[in-house]
């Protein structure tokens, strides 16, 4: 198994997958794949934002349709949704791009957004700007940080063989373990 050709066979459908529902970590490797020269910079930048901007999108349409509900789950966190909201609505311009770089906003902020009513023709162009400018400085970190993991990613590629057999072992031994705990407890107790 060669690990270089399957990141440059499946790598640019990979990071278009992963950035839909997680970015950061997905776009990192996809720039530090850039810098390997397995992949190139600039689509990179072009798919982890096309994938940043798809799920926020549907996201964003999940959050217009069934915000309210959705968002009454979180009884924990009302007040914070409520003061998410207030900021929405009087900063929209800045909120929608940068919800993608709050903390803990990833996945909620573009829900509150739909939620908040805000229209698609303001969501839209400010989702798509804001996937380009968060995509191209995460990929840039990932190449930037390249550098520094080159010399461990080519013994990676050697030592992954060993890696895998090594994680089904544990995995096999983590599935009997359970299934024998499992048993145990469906005794009957004398």
């Amino acid at each position: 198994m060669d690990l270089s050709a399957l990141i440059s066979q499946h790598g640019y459908a990979a990071l278009l997958i992963g950035s839909m529902a997680e970015g950061e970590t997905i776009t990192l490797l996809g720039g530090v794949a850039a810098h390997q020269g397995l992949l190139r910079f600039p689509l990179v930048v072009l798919m982890v934002a096309l994938g940043g901007m798809i799920g926020d999108q549907v996201l964003y349409f999940l959050g217009r349709r069934y915000g309210a509900r959705l968002l009454t789950r979180f009884k924990r966190h009302q007040d914070k949704i409520a003061s998410a909201q207030k900021m929405i609505a009087r900063h929209p311009l800045l909120f929608v791009p940068g919800c993608r770089f709050m903390y803990g906003f990833r996945i909620i902020g573009p829900l509150l957004i739909g939620a908040s009513h805000v229209p698609p023709k303001v969501f839209l162009p400010l989702n798509i700007a804001g996937a380009l400018v968060w995509a191209a400085i995460f990929s840039a970190l990932g190449y930037a940080g390249g550098e520094v993991i080159a010399p461990w990613l080519h013994s990676f590629d050697q030592h992954l063989k060993h890696w895998i057999w090594l994680a089904l072992a544990v995995g096999c031994v983590a599935l009997l373990r359970f299934g024998f705990k499992r048993r145990q407890r469906k005794k009957p107790h004398s």
